[in-house]
């Protein structure tokens, strides 16, 4: 019944974005098991700069961090939101491990196979810690976990993953986050913030590849979910920056006048030379806009966690 609907939100989306002038498709769904194992290909490129700032937000401020999490509370739950490979939050959990904090970890991620293959390795790394892996949505997922805790939530959502977000959607993923925490539940979210956009482009429109296979792996999970007959080759991959709304924006570009049939959708679709799908917003962030969207939604600021570039910020948010 999941898969099923799974398959029918995926049909339903589809057909919205590629019925729609300019065209679109969400990038909710770039995480299948091979999307996220390209973009474990991206966060290890030198011009992503991204993992490497958080890395260094851990490991330079893992006690401060601990101390955060721990304060005022017996015990408590640290649920990741797209929790991945889990590469930078080995680092804390370890940490947290070794002081012999009281705690569960739950990863959630959409992607079944990124879960067992994180839950494997922790359990080899961490064999004390306690972990319970959830795959599915993120908020499907919190609410059911939701209804059965009793002890205090720390939520982490790292990354800058809220960046993909329009800010229609973060206010609606702030809001969500919000009904789902009681008072002083904390949270720990991840933004990149504004830079030069030399920095910020090139790690976008990389010189490997990983990210134009990225974003063309949407299209052969459409051909392989909804029978689609997509020709990869057919389609470029371009971002484009703007350093004033602090917007990455990318797309996939027709090369040429063309038809996709969708099978699953009884439909075909068709396609102007250089025609573009707009397929993925990454914004960039300053600390007046993150103080302001932690005030909206019933958080306060308390901390922020930066590198030592100040290329990147986990913000500290606690429930009022």
């Amino acid at each position: 019944m999941e898969q099923q609907t799974l398959l029918s939100a995926i049909a339903e989306d589809t057909l919205r974005g590629l019925s729609s002038s300019p065209k679109f498709l969400l990038s909710k769904y770039f995480y299948d098991d091979a999307g996220s194992s390209i973009f474990q290909d991206i966060m290890q490129m030198p011009e992503y700069y991204l993992t490497d700032c958080e890395l260094e937000i851990f490991t330079s401020h893992k006690k401060k961090i601990s101390d955060a999490f721990c304060d005022g509370a017996q015990k408590f739950d640290l649920i990741e939101l797209g929790s991945g490979d889990g590469l930078k939050t080995k680092i804390l959990l370890q940490y947290l491990v070794e002081n012999f904090v009281d705690f569960r970890y739950i990863p959630v991620d959409i992607s079944h196979k990124a879960n067992l293959e994180l839950t494997k390795s922790l359990l080899n790394e961490l064999p004390l810690l306690n972990v319970n892996a959830q795959t599915g949505d993120y908020f499907q997922v919190l609410k059911k976990l939701n209804d059965n805790l009793d002890s205090r939530k720390v939520i982490l959502f790292l990354g800058s993953n809220i960046g993909n977000f329009s800010d229609k959607e973060i206010d609606l993923f702030l809001g969500q986050l919000s009904k789902l925490c009681k008072k002083n539940d904390k949270v720990l979210i991840g933004f990149d913030l504004k830079k030069s956009p030399d920095l910020i482009i090139k790690a976008y429109n990389d010189p490997h590849g990983h990210t134009r296979r990225f974003n063309l792996n949407h299209l052969t999970r459409l051909n392989r979910t909804l029978k689609a007959n997509f020709n990869l080759d057919n389609f470029e991959q371009h971002s484009n920056y703007n350093p004033e709304s602090g917007e990455v924006k990318s797309f996939l570009v027709s090369k040429t006048k063309q038809s996709v049939h969708i099978a699953a959708l009884e439909q075909n679709f068709h396609f102007k030379k250089w025609e573009t799908i707009f397929m993925e917003h990454s914004r960039k962030f300053d600390f007046e806009t993150i103080e302001n969207l932690a005030e909206v939604h019933g958080f306060k600021a308390e901390k922020q966690f930066v590198d030592d570039r100040n290329f990147f910020v986990d913000s500290f948010w606690v429930k009022k």
